[in-house]
């Protein structure tokens, strides 16, 4: 049996006691593999992937995440902060205690995983959305991270950079042994993944292979 790099036992979070946002949500992850979770607005989705993230608190439930975790926002203005495409990634490093050389190893080592190196010196403000959300997924690689966490990272991309951006999270799942959860509404990315979860009211309603997943939602637009 696949071990779970992520694993949710009865998950229960809301900001009021009488509205709850999740309830009893139960999840697993196998390690190495990449899955979505799927779901109306309103269901749940972000709120979940905070408390993967640990920007939420856990109010009740079991939750294991294999550390170290990378978090990517849905606009990656968000969260690059730096002026520069390599110096953005450097950041990502500031908490671990490494030298100037090992920073600089670790950085260029990560942008070259996302095919950016000869763009290191590229000012962030003159990338593409695409781009800066591979920026974005290089800090997370510099900090040697084992879980990807993605909070609908193509919503603000054209049609191409989408598919372009969900190829590659798939590629670098599969070369790397990385563990990726990807919060989405498109059902054409479900091409890409391992299996996914439909999240309705703060509970998991079902999971499991795409295919079956595709077939449901779409029988019940048509519906």
């Amino acid at each position: 049996m696949t071990a779970a790099s992520i694993r949710l036992q009865d998950l229960t979070f809301g900001w009021r006691a009488d509205q709850p946002i999740l309830r009893s949500c139960s999840l697993e992850v196998p390690k190495g593999q990449f899955w979505m979770l799927l779901g109306t607005n309103g269901s749940g989705k972000s709120t979940l992937l905070r408390l993967l993230a640990g920007l939420l608190p856990i109010q009740s439930g079991v939750l294991h995440i294999d550390p170290p975790i990378g978090f990517v926002f849905q606009n990656p203005d968000h969260q690059l902060v730096m002026p520069t495409v390599g110096a953005d990634v450097a950041f990502s490093l500031g908490s671990e205690n490494l030298s100037s050389g090992q920073v600089r190893q670790r950085v260029e080592a990560a942008l070259d995983a996302v095919n950016m190196r000869a763009l290191q010196r590229r000012p962030i403000y003159a990338l593409s959305g695409g781009q800066k959300q591979r920026v974005a997924i290089a800090g997370a690689l510099a900090r040697h991270c084992e879980v990807l966490l993605f909070d609908e990272p193509t919503a603000l991309l054209d049609p191409d950079s989408q598919r372009d951006l969900v190829s590659y999270v798939r590629q670098l799942v599969t070369s790397r042994g990385l563990t990726a959860l990807w919060v989405t509404h498109r059902l054409d990315e479900l091409d890409y993944c391992d299996g996914a979860f439909l999240l309705e009211q703060g509970q998991v309603v079902d999971q499991g292979e795409t295919t079956h997943l595709k077939q449901y939602l779409l029988s019940r637009l048509d519906g």
